[in-house]
């Protein structure tokens, strides 16, 4: 149980670290990191307080995991972990499935890179945090 929820977190803090990179200018990785439409193009612009603000997110979500996992003495678990963990389990599984356009196992957009992407590493991983998300409510 364990190993997973400290997979999880530092899978959650690497993506967070990417997404504060993206935020100050970084552009590495980044043209693999929004949805494109079918036609071309992207799905939509994020800008860098969009991005950072879900970096700040993730980071949350990380507290909620160690803190609901219990692996750090200064961490401990209560209503708002819980229902922080909860939260986080439901929106990495609606992740997974996705919107049924751009995103997740049941995208219809599929010849993208990012759909590559998606298919193969970020709907997976999000399936990971869900599950990790649960194990951790245990």
């Amino acid at each position: 149980m364990e190993i997973i929820v400290v997979a999880a977190a530092v899978m959650l803090l690497i993506v967070s670290g990417f997404h504060l990179f993206w935020a100050f200018g970084g552009r590495w990785g980044g043209g693999a990191a929004v949805p494109e439409k079918m036609g071309g193009g992207l799905a939509f612009k994020p800008g860098p307080v969009e991005t950072a603000a879900v970096a700040l997110l993730i980071l949350a979500a990380c507290y909620f995991l160690l803190a609901e996992g219990e692996l750090l003495s200064a961490l401990h678990t209560n209503a708002l972990t819980e229902w922080g963990s909860i939260l986080c389990a439901a929106v990495f599984g609606i992740r997974t499935v996705g919107d049924f356009r751009y995103v997740g196992f049941f995208k219809r957009c599929k010849q993208s890179r990012f759909a590559k992407y998606d298919t193969w590493f970020y709907s997976p991983l999000c399936l990971f945090l869900a599950a990790a998300f649960v194990v951790a409510l245990q």
